[in-house]
């Protein structure tokens, strides 16, 4: 079973424009964008969160590196 021929897609959008209508055919595509949009933008939101975290995590890790030095000094 290998990829849909132009017979197949054609049969395939005729039953589409059946089910759903002319009309309401750019609605689906318009929300099917906007969830897709939505989507991306969560996920370099979240992208961008962990590498905060992370460099978050490397100035603490250098911070108390810094500080040991210091202990010893004093002791």
């Amino acid at each position: 079973m290998g990829m849909p021929g132009m017979t197949e897609w054609l049969i395939i959008l005729a039953i589409v424009l059946v089910l759903f209508g002319a009309k309401k055919i750019p609605e689906l595509a318009k929300g099917l964008g906007t969830g897709i949009k939505d989507f991306k933008k969560a996920m370099s939101e979240e992208e961008e969160e962990a590498q905060k975290q992370e460099e978050a995590k490397k100035v603490s890790g250098e911070s108390q590196t810094e500080q040991k030095p210091e202990e010893k000094q004093t002791t």
